[in-house]
């Protein structure tokens, strides 16, 4: 009975800290934190060129440490703290999501942001330059939804 409490506990306590969307060449396109109880102590600027450096040594390390040959790459890792779960389209858009550790894989739901807000509201937005910072509050509206709806987002009590 007590592991139930504790299960039902933890469901509560699930959440979205962060997620960023970067391009290819390392520019960070956007940004949005829903629960960050903790900032970096550095510029935004500089956060998103540790983040994209860190997801860049990963990635390399990974690719050449792997004992087998890596189909889908560098998915996610997890610290005591936080679980980074980490998707790249085909395209070198990278998407970001951190999360509570109890938050399962979340690849299908980075593609699917991926494929149903970045493409429908900034790629196929003649009004939006691909490359650049993302300036669409349609986008941000939708974006913002979408995670506020996700099974394990929840707004956590301070």
């Amino acid at each position: 009975m007590c592991r139930v409490s504790l299960r039902a506990d933890a469901a509560r306590k699930m959440t979205v800290h962060n997620f960023y969307i970067f391009d290819r060449n390392g520019s960070c396109l956007h940004y949005s934190e829903w629960n960050r109880k903790k900032q970096a102590g550095i510029s935004k600027e500089e956060e998103f060129k540790l983040m994209y450096g860190m997801l860049f040594s990963i990635r390399s390390f990974i690719s050449k440490m792997s004992p087998l040959d890596m189909k889908d790459g560098f998915l996610a890792f997890q610290t005591s703290r936080y679980k980074l779960h980490y998707y790249e389209t085909p395209t070198g858009i990278k998407l970001v999501m951190n999360t509570d550790l109890g938050v399962p894989n979340c690849r299908d739901t980075l593609q699917q942001i991926y494929s149903t807000l970045y493409v429908e509201y900034i790629v196929k937005n003649p009004l939006c330059v691909l490359g650049e910072s993302l300036q669409s509050d349609l986008f941000n509206t939708k974006l913002d939804s979408f995670i506020r709806a996700l099974p394990f987002f929840s707004v956590r009590a301070a």
